[in-house]
């Protein structure tokens, strides 16, 4: 198969994490129950949270909008890791050395509790103890590559300054941290899953939160209509739900990235890489029941504002052919992460005056450590009232005030797709082909168009139900998405990803668009 051919993709993108393990199925909340923590979110902060606090005999209950474990926890590349491009002497600068010093503890401590946990408990995951890298072909980096090593170094990572890598490619220069791992985060987070029901516990998928009573307790109401009743809440739902207090709206920008399972014709050398230019390139092996398979990834971008999303799935597939001989792509998928104005994750008390609400956010592309990280703080701040590390996560942090050009940046660039999306013209060619979507002008309003293979059409109204942004087909993944703060819905309407708490407005389908074209436009 030659490489136009493989650039074909003529499967659906699907995570290797979610192919290779079982689906749940947790009940929906049928009943209103009180319990002393309530988790908004089923991802790896929920779980790891319900996990630890449950060991301590809170009583909790994680809801999960859809299923657990299907989000961006299901979509990661999975890297167990500490090194997060490069970030700490950056933190070191704008922040100071006791706050990065935090960071670099938390994260090392992440890594050592999930390979405890995994050990204690016997959850096979694949933990796999590597060597992380980050390497640059360019000049320009090399001075940043050795300032990292000399500031990660005296916050007690074990990292190394290297001017060759084991992958057979010429590089400028390379900082090596070591004792770094990687995972299978499904495998390992569907048994914290079970320990927290054996535990006393509960999780309720298929139960949306759409919003909370500020009562004392907390209650949270459900999609339908359901209560929970908690002394303390935990919003956990990747993009805060809630925006009465924190405008956590405009502190947080999402972005996509994509990555590729390949199969090559090489073997693998071992390690866990990330390119220090931008747009990166990240890699790791997953060794599959088929064999090895190569995690090409990066390609980043705004949700909903990317070119056409094929095409970045298409340059990834370039990217690998440069280093392996790609002979098979058995998997693709992408992600959505979302990032803060310092890229310091949020982690802590939602506002300083909601004294009983908690918030885990923002956690870049590097969630696996940092989500484990927040777990533990969380936990801490729940029994204890404090933790050691609280204070580079805390969302109320002062030193965010330094990232105020990035706060006038990211809104700026909310309006202008909140503007853009009102004015664009709309196509004159109303034609649709099978798997097509677009934004047509019907009864007046713009409305997102989908035909599906069986050549019956779905029409949606492209008004995001969040705060009014205009959405954008996603060609690759099939759904719309949100350009401001990267909502995402089905071709239906229903919703992938929030923010967003209630559908679109309506979904029609007809089968075929002759009749709508000749009765209405």
């Amino acid at each position: 198969m030659n490489l136009d051919e493989i650039k074909t993709f003529t499967k659906p993108p699907e995570s290797y994490w979610m192919a290779s393990t079982p689906t749940t199925n947790y009940p929906a909340l049928a009943e209103d129950i009180k319990v002393d923590v309530a988790i908004v979110g089923g991802g790896i902060v929920g779980i790891s949270c319900a996990y630890l606090l449950t060991k301590e005999g809170i009583q909790v209950a994680i809801i999960e909008a859809d299923k657990i474990l299907q989000g961006a926890t299901g979509h990661t590349t999975a890297k167990v890791t500490s090194q997060h491009g490069l970030i700490y002497n950056k933190i070191k600068t704008k922040m100071g050395e006791e706050l990065a010093k935090q960071y670099a503890d938390a994260n090392e401590s992440a890594i050592r509790m999930i390979e405890k946990i995994s050990k204690e408990l016997n959850i096979y995951c694949d933990f796999t103890p590597q060597s992380a890298f980050i390497y640059t072909q360019q000049d320009k980096y090399v001075q940043k590559i050795q300032d990292e090593v000399q500031a990660a170094s005296s916050f007690g990572i074990k990292a190394e300054y290297a001017e060759k890598i084991p992958l057979d490619i010429s590089i400028k220069a390379a900082v090596r941290f070591d004792n770094q791992a990687q995972f299978h985060p499904r495998k390992y987070l569907l048994a914290l899953a079970k320990e927290v029901i054996s535990k006393g516990g509960s999780i309720y998928e298929q139960t949306r939160a759409v919003d909370i009573e500020e009562n004392n307790p907390y209650v949270i109401k459900t999609k339908q209509g359901k209560k929970i009743t908690a002394d303390k809440v935990i919003i956990a739902s990747h993009y805060p739900f809630y925006n009465k207090h924190g405008i956590y709206f405009a502190r947080i920008y999402p972005e996509r990235s994509y990555a590729l399972a390949i199969k090559a014709k090489e073997k693998y050398p071992g390690g866990i890489y990330i390119t220090a230019e931008d747009p990166g390139r990240s890699l790791r092996l997953i060794n599959s029941e088929h064999g090895e398979l190569i995690m090409v990834g990066g390609e980043h971008h705004k949700t909903g504002q990317g070119i056409d999303t094929v095409k970045h799935y298409e340059a990834l597939v370039d990217f690998a052919a440069e280093l392996f001989t790609v002979e098979n792509i058995p998997y693709r998928w992408s992600t959505q992460d979302c990032s803060t104005l310092d890229d310091i994750p949020y982690v802590g008390h939602f506002t300083s005056d909601t004294p009983n609400m908690y918030v885990a956010t923002g956690y870049g592309k590097w969630g696996m450590t940092n989500s484990t990280a927040s777990a533990v703080i969380l936990k801490d701040l729940i029994l204890h009232g404090n933790s050691p590390n609280q204070d580079v996560y805390n969302p109320s942090r002062k030193t965010i005030t330094a990232s105020a050009k990035e706060f006038v940046k990211e809104n700026l660039n909310v309006a202008k797709e909140l503007l853009k999306g009102k004015l664009t013209p709309l196509p004159d060619d109303f034609e649709i082909k099978l798997g097509e979507g677009k934004v047509i002008d019907a009864f007046g309003e713009r409305i997102g168009a989908f035909r599906d293979e069986q050549g019956a059409l779905h029409l949606v109204n492209t008004t995001c139900t969040h705060l009014g942004c205009e959405l954008q087909w996603n060609s690759a993944e099939k759904s719309w998405d949100c350009p401001c703060h990267g909502s995402r819905f089905s071709y239906n309407g229903d919703i992938i990803e929030g923010p967003a708490v209630m559908p679109l407005q309506y979904e029609i389908n007809v089968n075929t668009l002759d009749k709508l074209i000749n009765d209405d436009f």
